[in-house]
């Protein structure tokens, strides 16, 4: 476990329905957030489409098969937020 947020992992992820996500981290950290706000660019286009979004994998983060991937500090931010935490 870790108390540097730029170090976080994320250790699990649950599909909530269109881009939102449970996520859980080694520090603990646990929420759901909505995604959307954070596709932005050419490799996040795919996954605008929900089913596609859905099919991400946890590598220390949420990974896409198309390579596509959101820093897993970035996204301990969001539950911060989402949490009221920060």
């Amino acid at each position: 476990m870790t108390s540097d947020p730029s170090l976080v992992r994320v250790l699990e992820a649950r599909y909530r329905g269109g881009h939102r996500v449970w996520l859980r981290f080694d520090d603990g950290l646990e929420g759901e957030v909505d995604l959307a706000p954070a596709l932005r660019g050419p490799v996040f286009e795919p996954l605008q489409d929900p089913e596609v979004f859905a099919r991400f994998e946890v590598d220390h983060t949420l990974v896409w098969p198309n390579g596509a991937d959101l820093a897993p500090e970035s996204l301990h931010a969001r539950v911060r937020r989402a949490r009221g935490l920060s």
